[in-house]
């Protein structure tokens, strides 16, 4: 596995919400957990990875940080975001605990043998996709899974 360029950095990615509470409720619906010393009533800093954050923010607090306008995300998109699970299973899981959390799919199951994912719009309308990748295609890439007979 190749070295990672920067191991020290973290990713945060700020996410505006209309609803935080709400917002919150909904990723704990699919497993997700949020840092308390970073949380209050205008953020929410959700653990996505041990180096990966997204923070949910009001409408109101992420203008401050921005400094064009916001785009309303049931009409725009500007970023998808995806993150890893465990298993195919885990996929359909999460997928299933978003939908009756009050998500919306937006798309079905794509399977491409060394990775399977799903897809859906958060309570925002932001898109999000959960994806499972086999340990051999993750680290090696594709082409090496199937070069080890997988496809």
């Amino acid at each position: 596995m190749t070295k990672p360029a920067h191991p020290g950095r973290m990713l945060f990615v700020n996410l505006p919400v209309t609803d935080l509470e709400r917002s919150k409720a909904f990723f704990t619906e699919l497993g997700f957990s949020f840092n308390p010393a970073f949380t209050d009533e205008t953020a929410a800093c959700m653990l996505v990875g041990e180096h990966a954050f997204v923070m949910l923010l009001t409408r109101e607090k992420f203008a401050q940080f921005s400094k064009l306008p916001m785009a309303d995300p049931t009409t725009h998109t500007l970023a998808l975001y995806s993150f890893s699970v465990s298993s195919r299973e885990e996929v359909d899981k999460v997928s299933a605990a978003a939908l009756a959390a009050g998500a919306s799919e937006a798309d079905g199951a794509e399977d491409y043998g060394f990775m399977y994912s799903r897809s859906f719009f958060d309570l925002d309308g932001h898109g999000w996709q959960v994806m499972w990748m086999d340990p051999t295609a993750a680290e090696q890439g594709p082409e090496a899974y199937d070069a080890a007979g997988h496809s």
